[in-house]
């Protein structure tokens, strides 16, 4: 049976309500990973917790590990137009790591990478356009991720204004990142909880209900990847 992975920074609830009790977990160092049955994919379902960090050193354990082959995100995200915020769902296609900054050693441009062209790292865009295809209404954006909550709307302009981000956030750079240099496919699936000028009370108050959509969307789509 093919493994897939999911790593939620702190949206685990959704995963419970939808699927139960896990039957079989792994339980390595300080890793507690539920594991369901969806299709013809095992389930690994990691809760890393906010930040980048975490949310890298969570994607490698599922890739070394757990062994998966392809590792899914879901969360709620803040907007950065609002044009996006009407939008609500969107699937990363590249992350800016915005509070990467190596400029006054270097003078490279804020979030640049030595092994990217751009500052822009991409997503895997065979799943993307796979995704896009089962779900149109799915919005591919550029995502500004970095260690902050962002509810400031004079920041959230900027960050759209120097990255032409769409929406913020704080784990996907260390997902994406860690899955490119495995050589591992990725998928980020984003629901907008706010516009320009929401923050914490508006993120709260969509999170449960954003959450379960996004799972839902996921689900639908690893029970189509091999169609």
């Amino acid at each position: 049976m093919k493994k897939a992975g999911i790593l939620v920074a702190v949206e685990m609830k959704a995963i419970i309500k939808k699927y139960g009790k896990a039957k079989k977990t792994v339980n390595i160092r300080n890793f507690t990973v539920p594991v369901y049955k969806i299709g013809n994919y095992e389930l690994f379902v990691l809760s890393s917790g906010a930040g980048e960090i975490a949310a890298a050193a969570g994607t490698q354990f599922l890739i070394s590990e757990c062994k998966v082959e392809v590792v899914f995100n879901f969360g709620i995200v803040g907007g950065l137009t609002e044009s996006i915020s009407e939008h609500r769902v969107c699937i990363v296609k590249n992350v800016v790591h915005y509070d990467f900054d190596t400029s006054q050693a270097d003078t490279a441009e804020t979030g640049k990478y030595e092994i990217y062209p751009s500052i822009y790292i991409p997503a895997t865009p065979a799943l993307i356009e796979k995704a896009v295809k089962i779900m149109p209404d799915l919005i591919p954006v550029t995502c500004a991720s970095g260690d902050k909550f962002i509810a400031n709307p004079e920041q959230k302009q900027l960050l759209h204004k120097q990255f032409n981000a769409d929406i913020c956030e704080m784990e996907a750079a260390g997902i994406i990142l860690t899955c490119n240099m495995n050589k591992i496919p990725c998928m980020l699936i984003k629901m907008v909880s706010d516009g320009i000028n929401g923050g914490a009370e508006e993120f709260y108050r969509e999170f449960d209900n954003a959450s379960m959509h996004c799972l839902d969307i996921i689900d639908t789509i690893i029970r189509s990847l091999d169609d």
